[in-house]
């Protein structure tokens, strides 16, 4: 199947066709040459398209890293057979690079905050990766060539004055993230019915929510409740927050699927 095929049958549409070529490109760039080459940060949605993609070319050698473990927006790396990936993480051709964004105490700027004076200075959002906010201001990850740009023209977010400075990537402090486990059964593995355990709503509401465009599978809208799920799938719906299918097992002695969600409280 030649580059053409492989986008005709993977995309889902024109924006998703440009990202996986994009992807192709690293791709067949260490495979041709031999050497470590990097996407810019991926989406959820933009992630698991890659993934695809991956696994239809064979799944040769990759890393997707955003900074630190279960990094939501990351890169996906292709490397060598000569280069391993903690080597990369820690090596030269690795080209992430976390900031610190010190504000005043109390200020009560948000994501929407940072992102927002990060974009406006002409930074693409391809080029940002996580932002971390938290008490005195945030820690975002970037790519290398975004670096020097924040450190030399970011020095205001919203009306108050930002500090930025370099920091090393194993010093970045994530957010504890407060999860709830929820062990249930479902008769199948079907969006509506995942959803409606991990988020405690009637199924047919789920469903409602799922048709009217509330609800996005690892990242991408998905307006299906008969979708199928996965282990490690993604399910956010607005107004009620985020959950993770973490295990499938089963079945029960009623022959009911068995599941384990990590819904974020």
């Amino acid at each position: 199947m030649n580059k053409t095929e492989l986008l005709n049958k993977l995309a889902a549409d024109a924006d998703e066709r440009l990202v996986l070529a994009r992807v192709l490109d690293k791709l067949d760039l260490t495979r041709n040459r031999g050497i470590p080459a990097h996407t810019f940060f991926l989406s959820l949605a933009e992630r698991a398209a890659a993934e695809r993609l991956i696994a239809a070319s064979g799944r040769p050698r990759h890393r997707f890293w955003g900074g630190y473990e279960e990094a939501e927006r990351t890169v996906c790396a292709f490397l060598p057979d000569w280069l391993e990936a903690e080597d990369w993480r820690a090596g030269p051709d690795c080209p992430l690079r976390a900031l610190r964004l010190s504000v005043p105490a109390g200020a009560g700027l948000t994501h929407r905050d940072f992102l927002g004076s990060i974009l406006g200075l002409g930074i693409t959002r391809e080029k940002v990766g996580d932002l971390l906010v938290g008490e005195g201001g945030c820690q975002v990850i970037v790519l290398e060539e975004a670096e020097k740009v924040l450190l030399t023209q970011l020095d205001q977010v919203g009306r108050q004055r930002v500090r930025a400075a370099p920091m090393a990537l194993d010093e970045l402090v994530p957010p504890v993230r407060q999860v709830k486990a929820i062990r249930d059964t479902v008769a199948t593995l079907r969006l509506d019915a995942v959803a409606s355990s991990g988020f405690s709503l009637a199924r047919s509401k789920m469903a409602d929510a799922i048709s009217s465009g509330k609800v996005a599978l690892n990242g991408r809208e998905c307006v299906k409740p008969d979708r199928t799920v996965a282990e490690g799938d993604v399910i956010t719906c607005r107004g009620l927050g985020k959950c993770v299918l973490k295990e499938v097992s089963g079945p029960s002695k009623k022959g009911r699927t068995m599941i384990v969600i990590e819904r974020y409280v």
